[in-house]
This record gives structure tokens, sequence and C-alpha cells, in this order.
């Protein structure tokens, strides 16, 4: 486990000067002292932006690095939610913690409050290196090469306030996985660092890393290219700040659409770029500011595997594993058990899973689960198909975990399971979506309740509200996007639905468009592919390979096509009118901040 360096209750320096300064600028900004674009960037960078309400209304983005959470912070969360929110936050697919609606002039004491238990909103926006992010599985996977938790603390805290990362091109992405099975998603990021072996001359093998680098999605998703076969364990820190030097040296400044890392590679290709990134990292290793070897924290936590134990057979998980959860209990204990538990780790501990519905925790839940880590001596991650996961449990504490989950309603068994729908805050909040990607998540889970095939195993499913990707639709089985659409001389709501997106195994497919569905039929769209798969599937069959079986997104689309039909607004006025609204549907998009432009 990762323990912080500073107690509860007490405030490191560091996040005091950022606070105070904050405190300051957000004094000249309301006395109209300062520029508005220069508060805009300042207040981005350090994780607060505006919501599509307007006014002082704004988001606060805490980074929670690889998803690992102690019981302060937890009880802090709740804190937040009750105190500056509206009693709830949102577990983001970066493993980040959002709060909405929080008044501008009382963001300066949320940062203190976050301060005393070690949390930070520091560059969780803007044009920095986001939140590390990692398998939240890292420590307790039984396949694991390497455990990353120590790995993504030490990029963490070396990037933070660094020098270099604070006005970038645009943003720039680093997560973690421990095995290939890449449930940290390495394959879609700036730089994507995988654990691996390689075999020594004496027949013995050296865990490393294969780093891979200018992935990401968006309107145009890149898939990320491997910089070398292997990277050793003392040279993966100086790897990854080289490939963040080449992107702040090259990287368009001019114009935002084309300045994240994956355009490099169409602008000066793979090869070119890959050198580039060899020779930085070359002289960066002689450079007076640079420290060498491992990391201090990887030293003193170590970053062996969890490993596998003798009398437990192992838990398949993730999408890349191709595994697939199918319930065949009848008692909810035991259809939670067989969904949401992990085994496999090294002394026969377990892990399992608290299902949080739309990645959304209330207050008290947000205590709650801090006193059932504090009770049972836990370990915490969020991750980033926005659930719960505790770790380092003993067989005989997972029906007294049950017991306490179910009573504040997170017992669903939900992971990896098709009611697990993922989606981005949407047209809730966000200035740059174009329809309410959380109502129809919403209604696509309904649906499939309704429809007996909410607990189908293998197939994921998730949302973004526009082409930015902040649900990762590109990567699911079944994505939808959110789009305007024109109809009978009005706007109306609607999605381009996508299948087949899959990650894992150091590879990735990004779904193919399948058709455009009004927002009010795309449920119906869900229930009928998830159905068709689950009766024709084979044992064991994956979602994508069913897919290909059948003929791919446009063997199934003809399928749909009834219900890309929209009826006259007289016959169905709910048609024009997006999930969660009263008035006519209108495509409002207001200025980009954090994440499209």
């Amino acid at each position: 486990m990762i323990t912080t360096e500073i107690g509860p209750g007490s405030i490191s320096p560091a996040a005091l000067a950022d606070i105070e300064k904050f405190e300051r600028m957000l004094e000249k900004y309301l006395a109209e002292e300062l520029e508005e674009d220069v508060f805009r960037i300042f207040r981005l960078n350090n994780g607060i932006y505006g919501q599509r309400q307007g006014g002082h209304n704004q988001m606060v983005r805490i980074k929670v690095p690889y998803g690992s959470l102690q019981p302060e912070q937890l009880e802090m969360l709740g804190h937040v939610a009750d105190e500056y929110s509206r009693g709830w936050g949102h577990i983001t697919t970066r493993q980040n913690i959002q709060f909405h609606f929080v008044p501008l002039e009382r963001v300066p004491a949320l940062l203190r409050d976050l301060a005393s238990v070690d949390l930070t909103t520091r560059e969780a926006c803007g044009d920095t290196v986001r939140n590390i992010t990692g398998c939240h599985l890292a420590g307790a996977c039984p396949f694991e090469v390497l455990d990353i938790s120590p790995w993504a603390e030490a990029a963490f805290r070396h990037f933070l306030r660094n020098p270099y990362a604070q006005r970038l091109p645009r943003k720039f992405k680093i997560n973690f996985s421990g095995c290939a099975t890449d449930c940290g998603q390495a394959m879609f990021n700036d730089v994507g660092v995988i654990a691996v072996n390689r075999p020594r001359p004496d027949g013995t093998v050296e865990p490393g890393f294969q780093v891979f680098f200018a992935g990401g999605l968006g309107a145009n998703p890149h898939a990320a290219q491997a910089l070398e076969e292997f990277t050793p364990r003392d040279n993966l820190l100086p790897t990854i700040e080289a490939i963040l030097r080449t992107f702040d040296h090259y990287g368009n400044r001019d114009n935002k659409l084309r300045a994240r890392m994956k355009w490099l590679v169409d602008t000066m290709g793979v090869e070119e770029l890959r050198e580039r990134i060899v020779k930085e990292r070359r002289f960066l290793l002689a450079s007076t500011t640079w420290a060498g070897g491992i990391p201090q924290i990887v030293e003193e936590q170590g970053d062996d595997p969890a490993g596998l134990a003798d009398d437990v057979e192992p838990t398949f998980m993730g999408q890349g594993s191709g595994a697939i959860v199918t319930l065949t209990q009848r008692d909810p204990y035991r259809r939670w058990e067989e969904a949401n538990v992990v085994r496999g780790v090294a002394k026969g501990t377990v892990s399992a899973y608290a299902y949080a519905r739309l990645g959304d925790v209330t207050s008290d839940q947000w205590r709650a689960l801090a006193a059932i880590q504090r009770e049972m001596s836990l370990e915490v991650r969020v991750t980033n198909r926005q659930n719960v996961v505790f770790r380092g449990l003993r067989e005989e504490q997972l029906l007294t975990l049950y017991a306490r989950l179910n009573a504040i309603g997170m017992a669903e068994p939900g992971a990896e399971l098709a009611r697990d729908v993922v989606a981005c805050p949407g047209a809730d909040t966000c200035n740059l979506a174009v329809t309410q990607s959380r109502g129809l998540a919403a209604d696509i889970g309904r649906a499939l309740e309704d429809a007996g095939l909410a607990e189908v195993g293998g197939v994921r499913i998730n949302i973004s509200g526009c082409t930015n990707s902040c649900g990762q639709h590109h990567t699911s089985d079944i994505g939808f996007v959110g789009a305007e659409r024109r109809a009978h001389g009005q706007s109306a709501p609607g999605y381009q639905m996508l299948l087949g997106g899959h990650v894992g195994r150091m590879q990735v497919e990004f779904g193919q468009k399948a058709l455009r569905l009004p927002a009010k039929n795309a449920a119906e769209a869900a229930v009928r592919v998830v159905g068709r798969f689950a009766g024709e599937r084979k044992a064991g069959e994956a979602f994508v390979e069913w897919l290909e079986r059948a003929g791919g997104a446009p063997a199934i689309a003809p399928e749909l096509k009834e219900l890309d039909e929209f009826p006259t607004p007289d016959e169905r006025p709910d048609f024009y009118v997006d999930f969660d609204e009263t008035g006519p549907y209108s495509a409002e998009v207001g200025a980009g901040e954090c994440a499209g432009t």
C-alpha cells in the first residue's frame, strides 16, 4: 500500500503555496484586475473549470493517482459532496473524482479541505500532465509481471508541479498496466506503460516495461505506438520524460485541434518521432537535474508481483483477458460473488467490486466506504469503469463486505456485466456535450433490466456526449457518441452507434460505425444487439469474436435500420426533447475549456 507523506489535517508547503496563490488570483479576478483568459488558464491548471450553466458554477476535478484512496480521503469526498456540491460525486474514466456546481468563491476553502488529506486538483485539467492512471488491481492481480502502483506513484510525484508539465501544447495522459491484459488501458494514451518480461541468457527473465506513445481518442482516435521492445526498470522515468519533452518541443501550439501528441505521428512519421524521443532520453540522462536509477518510492515499497495462490483458481478479469462473467447462482450473495469477486492473489487474498451506477457515489456512500475500509483493514481503488474495488480481503470477510455494500446500495452484480454502462457527464454540465449521455446510460440500463439482459457478461457499453470521447466510446463493444440530428425541420438529439471496440493484449481496436439513431431509440438498439449476442455466442466467445462471425458492424446495422426513423413532432414530441430535459432540444455548445479545444 502506498502511503502519503503527510498526516491527516496537515497541509504540505507546496499545496499551501498553491492554495494561497489561487486565493490571490481569485481576488484579482473578482476585482476585475485579471484578464478572463489569464484566469481561465490558471484555474484550469488547478483542476477547476466552468460548466455550461455559466456564472460562477464550477466543476472541481480531484486527482486520484492510479485510483488509490485512504479512509480519511473517502470521508473528505463525502464532506465535499455535502458542503460544496450537490450531495454526490462522480468517478471518471480516468480515476478522477468530480464535483459539480461548486461556487467559484468557495474553491479555496475546498482546496484547503482536500489538501488536509493529501488530495489535490493541481494539473487535473489544462495543458498539463493529467492524472496518472493505472490498473485498479495492481498489486493484487494474479497475472501481473510487476506491481505498477509504486511506479505510477513515482510518475505522479515527478510530474506534479514539474516546470516542464505546466504549459504543454495540449494535455498529456500517462497510464500503467501490470500485464498484457492492459486493464489500465495503455494503448490509447500519450504514454502507456505495460509491465513485461524479457529472457536473460541464463534462462531467467528480467521484469521491465514496454512503453507505448502517441495514442489518443477524440474525434480522430490513434492507436499508441511501441517505442522499443523492452525498457529496463531504471530507464522508465527518463523514457516517459523524454516523450513529454519531445511533445513539448514539437507539438502544435497554433492549432489546438491538432495539438495532441498523436498528431505528431501524422506530421513527422512514427520513425522520426521515435528517433527524437530516444535522442532526448539519451541526453536527459546526463542532465544535472536528473536523479536517475530506480525511483525512491519503488525502492521503498517494492514492485514484486502479487503472484498466484497455490490452492486458488485465479479469476480472469478485464476486456483484454477474453474472459466472460457468467452468473449461474440464484442467491443474491452468490451472484454478487460470481460477478464482483476476483481471486488469485498470493496468500489467498481476494478483491471485490462495489458497483457505483453511472460512477455516482453519494456523500453517505463515500463515508460508508471509508468505514468499511477501516473496519476491515482493506485497500480501496476507484476503477476506470467508474466503480470501487476493495483489495486485500480474506475469504471469510466476503459475506460481511457484501452485507455492508448491500446496506448502501452498492452490492449489485455489476463488474463486467452489461448493466455496467459507462458515460461521461454529458450535457448535464459539460460545455462541449451535445447530448445528455447520462440520461441515455440510465435509459439503456433500464431497458436491459426490463429485457432480462442486464447481467449478460462480456459486453461493455460506453457513451460520450460529444466526439471528444471522455466516455471512451471508441473502445467498447457497443459505443454511442452524441450528435445533433435534423428531422421534419427540427433539431433532435441523436447518437452514432459503434460496434466492436476492444483494448487488451497490447492492441486496441476502435469501434466500427454501425448507424445513426434518435436518442430515444438508442436503448432499443443496445437491447437488440446484446440480446442477439447472448443468444448466438458460443461458450466463452467474446463480443468481438461473435461480431466478426456475424459479419461485423456492416452486417448488424441493416437489422437496426428501422430504428433510425424519426416520427413527426406531433406523433412523438419526446423524440425532440433530450433525456432529463423539459424543453425542445438545442445543441448548445459553449467555449471549450478542458476537453475539446
